[in-house]
Parts: C-alpha cells; structure tokens; sequence
C-alpha cells in the first residue's frame, strides 16, 4: 500500500489542523493505520492508531484529549485532527500502516512537517 500524507503547515500555539493520509495501491481490509511524529533531534514516537475495520483508537498520552484520528473507508483516507497545538507538537508527521498482525509497519508516507510557533 502507499501512503500519501498532507495538511502540515505553520500554527500559532492553541490553533488547530487537520492532516490527511491518502492509502493506494493494495490496500488490506484488516489493516491498522497509526500516525508517528519526529520532533526536531529526537526520535520518533507513536501518536494515534486507528483499525481500519474500526474500532476505538488509541493515543499517546501527550496527545489524549486534543488528537482525534479518524478514517474515510470511501476516500480510503486516514486523518488526524489536532486541535489545541502546543510548540512541543513540532514534528514531522507520518502516517503509517500494517497488517493486523505484524510486528512492524510496513508502509509509510513521506511525511509532512508541522511547525507550532507564534
């Protein structure tokens, strides 16, 4: 599957956006699609996941409360909404998916870069 991730851009701190996450190619009906960030020098981390069947999500607690990811089976698209942006979200964003069952994630999108910063 490929993955195509959009929506980054610059905020001011407590502003929202909302980033897309285009899957094509042979997409899996038992996937689990998730989104990682990479804050400047530092590693990448988990933030949300999503089965693609549905089910409830999950969060990392520094984003529990403000993130919502969210999937589009029609538009085979995967968001995250973020809303109340802190600085410390500055990253560069990833979608990511996997078969239910795998380890690891196999597919990624190239990232989109997110800037909170007044």
């Amino acid at each position: 599957v490929q993955l195509q991730a959009s929506g980054g851009g610059l905020v001011q701190p407590g502003g929202s956006l909302r980033l897309s996450c285009a899957a094509s190619g042979r997409t899996f009906s038992n996937a689990v699609m998730a989104w990682f960030r990479q804050p400047p020098g530092k590693e990448r981390e988990f933030v949300a996941v999503i089965m693609w069947s549905g089910g409830s999500p999950s969060y990392s607690d520094s984003v529990k409360g403000r993130f919502t990811i969210s999937r589009d089976r029609t538009k085979n698209t995967v968001y995250l909404q973020m809303n109340n942006l802190k600085p410390e979200d500055t990253a560069v964003y990833y979608c990511a998916a996997k078969p239910r069952g795998d380890a690891r994630y196999g597919s990624w999108g190239q990232g989109t870069q997110v800037t909170v910063s007044s």
